[in-house]
């Protein structure tokens, strides 16, 4: 990454329907200065045109460790996760890596990484004790968890980091 590039926002990426949408929260970011790193669960392929998200990044969708011969992805600056699904919810709170996706966000509160989650959940899963738990441990951590996201869940979640971009490193 050059000086001039700004910062880094990886967007996490879960399967739920509205991952389809997820160019729009690269958009937005990209208009606030923010290069974009995508990274998706394996089963959030099944929900993005990946293809279409990394000609409008210019980076490949991550999915999984890079080999040791690969290139090192650049740092994040802060992340955002949308759309969470209760799995991802769950397994971030309880620090389960069990996915590239996770084994990011895992280590992000630690390093003092920016984090907003932005769950897509439906009612039912959402009343349910370890959903609530692993919220409580999330916002605990430091994570932003914003439950009520309004008409424009991608422009509150931007919203939501409290940092922008600084254009040089």
């Amino acid at each position: 990454m050059t000086a001039s590039s700004g910062q880094v926002l990886y967007v996490v990426v879960s399967a739920a329907e509205t991952a389809a949408e997820v160019g729009r929260l690269v958009t937005l970011a990209q208009a606030e200065g923010w290069v974009v790193q995508l990274v998706a669960t394996p089963s959030a392929l099944d929900f993005i045109d990946a293809a279409e998200l990394e000609r409008q990044t210019g980076r490949p969708v991550r999915t999984r460790y890079r080999k040791p011969h690969e290139p090192k992805p650049p740092r994040a600056d802060a992340m955002i996760v949308a759309p969470a699904t209760f799995n991802t919810i769950n397994k971030f709170a309880q620090g389960i890596t069990d996915t590239y996706a996770l084994g990011v966000l895992a280590e992000a509160p630690g390093l003092g990484i920016p984090v907003v989650v932005l769950p897509f959940v439906n009612d039912a899963l959402a009343s349910r004790t370890p959903y609530r738990r692993s919220i409580e441990d999330l916002r605990a951590d430091g994570v932003r968890v914003v439950l009520d996201p309004g008409d424009d869940p991608w422009a509150r979640a931007l919203a939501e980091l409290g940092v922008r971009p600084s254009r040089r490193r």
